[in-house]
């Protein structure tokens, strides 16, 4: 056996320890087709991150329906809006988003605060300066409408402390529909399809379907829904420029608690009650937006574009700039 191994070695076939060593199954190439299609530059592609996001949401979201329908059957009632109508949707919709944005953080090694709403900003100096431009924008919009006598307001629906009460669930109310909104639209999505497409593309795209989504709410018209478009890509205007969703969110409860609450206008269509004032509209459609409500006016586009320019003039520099995500292994 000695002999036999000194020749082997003399023959010049002896044979490492590595070379012994079973190799791993052969990985496909860097270039290949599947790796092209799952994995992009900034890892898994926006596109299939958005898709796993969103398959968490509707799963859940049907378990939820089932649920708002066997409990709380009175919160889905077409006919008038109140705001358990909103409260209960909308806790159970912020719930399964926060849920869906975890598990993608997890996913994707971020922290929940880069997809939009930090926490350290919560109800802080963005979402103060939010409110009150949506409340000015609301009042400017309804204001307009009343000095060409197209809106007129009767006495009160509420008197006493069902005032303060109807205010606190109203503000409740618009505070959740705001975080729904914003983080459904302007939040994840956005976040996702800007490290894919960019921030505008992106934005156009999810302000499309914001104004297709309020179209289902049954009163809404032709100008309303434009009206809608406008509006979300004024709040990615807010996201853009101060960094994160808190300015949209305060935007959103003041223009809705104020149209809603204080005003009595309808929202979109629907009616409200628990009111501070009643408005009884006359006039063209195209002044007071009809049945819709004054987002449907040709006052609300202006509205928003004066308020446009005048936050674009103030917060001029950029600061929404999402980070690329973690390289695939």
């Amino acid at each position: 056996m000695e002999a036999l191994f000194r020749k082997t070695q003399l023959g010049g076939i002896s044979m490492t320890a590595q070379e012994m060593t079973i190799r791993d199954p052969q990985t496909p190439p860097a270039d290949s087709t599947t790796k092209r299609i799952f994995i992009g530059p900034n890892g898994l592609r926006a596109g299939w991150r958005l898709l796993i996001f969103m398959a968490i949401v509707m799963a859940m979201s049907t378990v939820a329906r089932m649920i708002v329908k066997r409990f709380f059957p009175d919160a889905l009632d077409p006919a008038q809006l109140t705001p358990m109508r909103i409260i209960v949707p909308d806790l159970l919709v912020c719930f399964i988003l926060a849920v869906a944005a975890w598990t993608m953080s997890k996913i994707e090694g971020r922290s929940l605060g880069q997809y939009g709403l930090p926490r350290s900003e919560t109800l802080g100096k963005n979402f103060r300066v939010g409110l009150l431009i949506g409340l000015l924008a609301t009042s400017s919009t309804v204001l307009a409408i009343f000095a060409l006598h197209g809106v007129r307001f009767i006495s009160a629906a509420i008197h006493g402390t069902a005032i303060l009460t109807a205010a606190a669930a109203w503000g409740l109310a618009f505070l959740l529909s705001g975080l729904a909104e914003e983080f459904l639209f302007r939040g994840y999505a956005q976040f996702t399809l800007t490290t894919g497409m960019g921030f505008w593309p992106s934005a156009f795209l999810l302000s499309s379907l914001f104004g297709l989504v309020h179209a289902t709410n049954g009163g809404e018209a032709v100008l309303g829904d434009l009206s809608v478009v406008s509006f979300g890509l004024l709040l990615c205007l807010f996201l853009r420029r101060t960094g994160n969703l808190w300015c949209a969110v305060g935007f959103h409860l003041g223009y809705d608690w104020g149209q809603t609450f204080l005003y009595g206008v309808p929202n979109s269509g629907l009616l409200p009650s628990q009111n501070l004032l009643n408005a009884s509209f006359s006039g063209p459609r195209w002044l007071t937006g009809g049945t819709v409500g004054p987002e449907a006016s040709i006052f609300c586009p202006i509205v928003l574009a004066i308020v446009a320019i005048v936050f674009s003039l103030k917060y001029r520099d950029a600061r929404y700039r999402p980070l690329s995500a973690p390289s695939a292994s």
